[in-house]
C-alpha cells in the first residue's frame, strides 16, 4: 500500500476551493473536500489509477477526477505525492 503525501501547494489549493465554495455553503464545501480526500485515499491502494495529465506529455504526472476537480499527482517510490487540485475547466499549469 502506498502512502499519500500532500504537498503544500495541493493543500493550499484544496483550502482555496473549500473557502470559495463556503462563501455560498459551508455544507457543500465540506462535502466536496471530503469527496476529494476520499478519491485521493483510493490512490493508496491503486496508485496508477489515474490517467497521465494530457497537457504535460511527460508520461509521469497522473490525475484523477473528483467531481468537477482534477487532482494531479506523481508516484515516487512507495509514495503518491499530491501536486495540486484544480477545477476541471482550468488548464493544468505547464511550466
Amino acid at each position: 500500500m502506498s502512502r499519500i503525501v500532500w504537498t503544500d501547494p495541493a493543500l493550499e489549493a484544496l483550502e482555496g476551493i473549500r473557502a470559495y465554495i463556503a462563501r455560498d455553503s459551508e455544507f457543500y464545501a465540506s462535502a466536496l473536500v471530503l469527496d476529494i480526500i476520499a478519491a485521493v485515499e483510493r490512490l493508496a491502494r491503486f496508485p496508477r489509477l489515474g490517467r497521465f495529465v494530457p497537457e504535460l506529455h511527460d508520461g509521469h504526472t497522473r490525475e484523477i477526477l473528483a467531481g468537477n476537480y482534477r487532482v494531479a499527482y506523481d508516484v515516487v517510490g512507495d509514495a503518491v505525492c499530491i501536486l495540486t487540485v484544480l477545477h476541471g475547466a482550468r488548464q493544468f499549469p505547464v511550466s
